[in-house]
């Protein structure tokens, strides 16, 4: 899991607190405690529950429990209680509720389309682009990994990914093609992926070695023509996955394919959880 160091949160923090909260300062609020609960109004998969208790500490906030990210929880359970200085608690609020929000339905979304597709393809595996929210990936990475997910590429340093518009740069297809295996050879340790479309260019690839063919906006049956010429042409180590425009809705169909994995960016919009918060004052 990524480890979110403190002056990455109070960044979070000084977005929506850059200064004081002007509201409470007007109430006078004399000393007064608080105690604020964020409890869920549906059946989710909890994530970043860690993160949150720690922001609440360094804005002098007590936290009395939380619940431990990966954990799955029912409609009505509380998240996480915090109490402390009324002032605090409402400097803390929004920002607790909305960061919970957000990765909750991430992690759920995660879990509930990784459960389609194991359901009916046990070896596949559901991976994420790395069109995460901007300035968000570490949080939007942990609620993938939460929900059972795993990330296909965290940046561009430690993963290779041809897509069509590094082609440019060759005279043709052929002169790539004949490329792949000096590719190979100076990254020993990585996989070459190529991304294709085209079922000419996929037979290709894989007569010349590539490692993973990545089938981009590809139809069932196009991934069905691949796997077919994979195991017909005995070429079973080549793994093929299949990307673009795949979400929860049709993901069960192309997992039936027996595809190697499903590659995905709808899991970074799929909205946020449906959480609740209640304050009461601690007299």
């Amino acid at each position: 899991m990524n480890t979110i160091a403190d002056n990455e949160l109070l960044e979070y923090i000084k977005e929506d607190l850059p200064y004081f909260d002007l509201t409470t300062h007007l109430q006078n609020s004399n000393n007064q405690k608080a105690k604020l609960e964020i409890f869920t109004r549906e059946d989710i998969v909890v994530s970043c529950t860690e993160e949150a208790a720690r922001i609440a500490q360094l804005l002098s906030c007590e936290v009395n429990f939380f619940v431990a990210s990966k954990k799955s929880i029912k409609k009505d359970e509380v998240l996480i209680e915090i109490q402390g200085d009324y002032n605090n608690i409402h400097q803390a609020y929004k920002l607790l509720q909305v960061l919970l929000e957000y990765s909750c339905k991430i992690a759920t979304t995660t879990y509930n389309m990784s459960k389609l597709i194991k359901n009916v393809n046990p070896t596949c595996e559901l991976l994420t682009t790395r069109k995460s929210f901007p300035f968000a990936k570490k949080f939007c990475i942990n609620s993938i990994l939460n929900g059972g997910g795993m990330p296909h590429r965290l940046g561009l340093s430690e993963s290779i990914l041809f897509f069509k518009q590094h082609r440019k740069l060759y005279s043709s297809n052929k002169d790539f093609y004949e490329q792949i295996s000096k590719f190979k050879n100076m990254a020993v340790e990585k996989k070459v992926v190529v991304e294709s479309s085209d079922i000419e260019d996929i037979k290709q690839l894989m007569e010349y070695g590539v490692d993973v063919i990545q089938i981009d906006k590809g139809s069932v049956d196009l991934i069905n023509q691949a796997l077919e010429l994979r195991k017909k042409c005995l070429y079973e180590n080549i793994r093929i996955i299949a990307a673009g425009g795949i979400n929860i809705k049709n993901a069960e169909a192309f997992a039936k394919t027996g595809v190697d994995a499903i590659v995905t960016s709808s899991l970074y919009n799929c909205g946020m959880a449906d959480l609740g918060t209640r304050l009461e004052l601690i007299k």
